[in-house]
């Protein structure tokens, strides 16, 4: 479902290029679920932005669903994102002139989907929000506005859903949910899902997990599946 091959991101800055990423290479099977750990600033949401069409790789390459996501321009990321990828922010994201239905909404009607309404509203009751379907994201908790952004995510039924720090925001109640709600509703899906977090507790719940470290990427564990610095 996923491919990279030698992946490097480079920036410039004031002092000169600075690589954030040294040659990455995995595979995420369809169905999968995996989590990105590691501290702060080793890179993390750098790759999970480029796996996502976010941003472009200085070299290497991205196959999503087979897809050469390294060659395309953001006009058609941008497609491929609508088509296939679904994205869950630390922040929300949620547009605050919406409710939560209108939130959930988005997506699928940017997608041109005639069911758009009858979908939002399904997906709302199963996160538990359906009381809560006419208020706007100011009028919800922080765990409410998550589970709207889970909702979002899902709508399209996304092959792949990224997810960057999703329970970040969350007290440890609140995290619980949204952990549960993330996972049943990806296993329901059957969709690939690649997050990045700090949660031990919510990477264990994975089927793998990989950390990154300065911008090189190993797996987590004895036997390795994932090669770095080729």
């Amino acid at each position: 479902m996923i491919e990279t091959k030698s992946v490097i991101k480079k920036v410039s800055t004031n002092e000169g290029e600075l690589q954030i990423l040294h040659p990455i290479s995995f595979e995420v099977k369809p169905g999968e679920s995996v989590a990105v750990v590691g501290a702060s600033g080793s890179g993390k949401s750098t790759l999970l932005g480029l796996l996502a069409g976010l941003d472009e790789v200085s070299s290497g390459h991205i196959f999503l669903d087979g897809e050469p996501l390294h060659t395309m321009d953001e006009e058609a990321r941008a497609r491929l994102r609508g088509e296939k990828v679904g994205f869950i922010f630390q922040s929300f994201m949620l547009v605050q002139s919406l409710t939560a239905l209108e939130n959930i909404m988005l997506p699928a009607e940017i997608a041109g989907l005639k069911d758009a309404k009858k979908r939002a509203q399904k997906i709302i009751e199963q996160v538990g929000l359906d009381h809560r379907a006419h208020h706007f994201p100011n009028q919800l908790s922080g765990g409410e506005q998550q589970r709207v952004a889970i909702a979002r995510a899902f709508i399209t039924q996304p092959k792949i859903l990224f997810a960057d720090e999703p329970t970040g925001n969350l007290d440890s109640a609140n995290s619980e949910k949204v952990e549960d709600l993330l996972f049943a509703l990806n296993k329901d899906s059957d969709t690939t899902l690649v997050l990045v977090t700090h949660d031990s507790k919510l990477a264990d719940k994975c089927d793998r997990q990989l950390t990154m470290n300065a911008g090189e990427l190993t797996e987590h564990g004895a036997q390795l599946k994932v090669v770095s610095g080729e």
